[in-house]
């Protein structure tokens, strides 16, 4: 089992999360990061000895983790995911209301170098409600996410062997904060309708 788990997550979740794993595994220590910096530091410290056994896990994070970081670490390393396979990328939720989407969801999956693209190997997925707006979707998400994590932290913090990944695959485009940038522009020629999805959707 894991002699250390890195969690790279926010200052509000990081204790939340520091707490079920300790509570599985009393023995391991948790180190909560936040930053860029603290991550490296963290990834790149010496091992004590060739047996410790240093994971890491990324949970909802815009942080990202470059492949130097991941060879230091045991892998694999596993990110935590505020949306679908469907939607990888970021500011997911807002192009799902864009595109009404019926469903919408959260995933783990395995980190690699390249953003969302990693075997998966967790998914939970919920409906969206009737005229939604993108924050309340991303509100939805973050609380499944949550659950996500609880189901799957005694894998991460009793066993140091591969996570069993599904049968589940990305969406073929990524979105990105320039996509977010360019649906926020409203233009003279728009109709009513338009400008109506894209407030629901981007704000």
């Amino acid at each position: 089992m894991p002699n250390e788990i890195i969690l790279l997550t926010g200052g509000a979740e990081g204790p939340y999360l520091e707490n079920i794993l300790k509570n599985l595994n009393p023995k391991m220590s948790v180190v909560v990061v936040e930053t860029r910096e603290g991550l490296r530091r963290a990834c790149m410290s010496p091992l004590p000895n060739d047996q410790f056994v240093r994971r890491l896990i990324a949970y909802c994070t815009d942080i990202i983790v470059p492949q130097e970081f991941l060879d230091h670490v045991a892998t694999p390393a596993y990110n935590f995911h505020p949306g679908p396979p469907a939607y990888p990328g970021t500011c997911v939720a807002n192009f799902a209301i864009y595109e009404g989407a019926k469903t919408f969801g959260v995933c783990a999956h395995e980190m690699q170098a390249s953003v969302d693209s990693g075997a998966i190997v967790g998914v939970d997925e919920f409906d969206v409600p009737e005229n939604a707006r993108f924050i309340d979707l991303e509100i939805l998400a973050y609380k499944q996410l949550f659950q996500l994590f609880a189901r799957l932290a005694s894998a991460l913090a009793c066993t140091d062997a591969p996570l069993n990944t599904i049968d589940a695959e990305w969406g073929p485009h990524k979105t990105t904060k320039a996509d977010l940038e360019r649906m926020k522009e409203f233009t003279a020629d728009m109709s009513e309708d338009e400008i109506r999805r894209r407030w629901r959707a981007f704000g």
